[in-house]
């Protein structure tokens, strides 16, 4: 913090995201934080807290500061490489976080597996998956969408968009499910280390499916054009395609989860603006924004670690201290958003920073926005007059605001 600014006697009563008060209503708090400084420390956490967003874009354009966890000073040691397992030599030995001109080079050559003609293709596949979940739940009075349909989704997704055979599904299951705790640091150090091995398991499997595919090749999903991709280019080669599906796991697990149930939420809080989401990809990928802009989901934002002593908006910042950017505060300020408590699905967006931004956006953006307008089409399909029985309650204790439950009402 500067010198002309002073920390609060305690942090917690401007910022306690685990609060109930902050659960029910985050936007004073994420207004307090923004206001209390470009540059915070953020003392409960032990981290630095950038809280404009022109800041938050020019980190993550230029990217100063590293996303390797291991770069964290209270990280567990990063191991030598003698004692790398799977886990460490797609994260370590090729990881795509620490190496920014190689991770330029993956995304340019893996552009197209995000096509919008895979993205179509992948849709049609995930489709069935959908509607049979439906098809399982039959016609209740009521029932709660996160456990009977949202829960499944990340899952069909991510297998559907990587093309694994159904054969393997239990075996990767629990990696789908825990991958993003191999470094997330609120956790300990037993939880990480069990979503290693679970990480360690299903990387032979995908190498094991590689193997099969480059016997067999297959047509129109991401693995198959990553493969393409491998026997054309030298510098592109198996722990890349590895370390990819490692991060389109760890990117569409636990959001997909979160914004299955955020984006019913949002959308049958305000059914008047349901139709216009609804009315094309475009409208409801505009919808996405508003729905993860009103609801806040995130607590942290998005971790990041002094690579070396540097000073930060005018801070001296040592090795390896944390760097949350949280560009989340500012969706609250009117000068950005007008009325900034109401819901419009109409907002404009510019620019749109729900997947990042620079050379981390985020590759598979377009194929999570698209299932989960397959999956909200599909719900007001089945049932026109679908409403939410109750307020649910909401979880104070997760890394995003969350629902004990989803209740809905099928036949309002």
């Amino acid at each position: 913090m500067s010198m002309e600014q002073e920390a609060p006697a305690s942090w917690l009563d401007v910022y306690d995201p685990y609060s109930k008060a902050y659960c029910e209503d985050p936007a004073p708090q994420c207004l307090a934080l923004y206001n209390s400084g470009r540059f915070v420390y953020y003392e409960p956490w032990g981290a630095w807290v950038m809280t404009q967003l022109d800041d938050i874009m020019q980190c993550w354009k230029e990217e100063y500061l590293s996303s390797d966890f291991y770069d964290w000073e209270h990280a567990p040691p990063r191991p030598p490489e003698a004692e790398w397992t799977n886990y460490e030599r797609a994260m370590i030995g090729h990881s795509l976080l620490a190496d920014h001109d190689h991770h330029l080079l993956v995304r340019k050559i893996a552009a197209p597996a995000f096509s919008r003609n895979v993205v179509d293709e992948i849709e049609r596949r995930i489709k069935p998956d959908i509607e049979k979940l439906f098809d399982d739940l039959g016609t209740p009075d009521t029932f709660d969408y996160k456990e009977e349909i949202a829960r499944h989704i990340p899952f069909i997704s991510i297998t559907r968009l990587i093309g694994v055979p159904e054969k393997y599904w239990d075996a990767i299951r629990p990696v789908v499910a825990n991958f993003t705790d191999t470094w997330n640091p609120t956790l300990s150090d037993e939880r990480r280390e069990k979503a290693r091995q679970e990480c360690n398991i299903a990387i032979d499997i995908f190498k094991e499916m590689l193997a099969e595919r480059r016997r067999s090749p297959q047509r129109d999903d991401v693995l198959s054009i990553l493969l393409e991709a491998e026997a054309k280019h030298d510098d592109f080669d198996e722990w890349d395609i590895l370390t990819l599906i490692l991060a389109l796991i760890g990117a569409g697990s636990d959001t997909t989860f979160t914004f299955q149930q955020w984006t019913v939420y949002a959308l049958l809080k305000h059914r008047e603006q349901l139709a216009t989401a609804l009315s094309s990809h475009d409208a409801f990928a505009n919808a996405f924004s508003e729905v993860s802009r009103w609801g806040v989901i995130s607590k942290m934002g998005f971790a990041r670690y002094a690579p070396r002593d540097m000073e930060i908006c005018g801070e001296p910042v040592r090795k390896g201290a944390m760097v949350l950017l949280m560009p989340h505060l500012y969706e609250h300020d009117p000068a950005y958003f007008p009325e900034p408590s109401k819901f419009d699905v109409t907002r404009t967006f510019e620019p749109d920073i729900r997947f990042g931004y620079g050379p981390r956006f985020c590759i598979g953006a377009a194929l999570a926005k698209r299932q989960l307008y397959l999956t909200v089409s599909e719900l007001v399909r089945r049932f026109p007059n679908i409403e939410l029985a109750a307020e649910p309650e909401r979880l104070y204790d997760q890394t995003s605001i969350a629902f004990e439950s989803l209740l809905l009402r099928t036949n309002g």
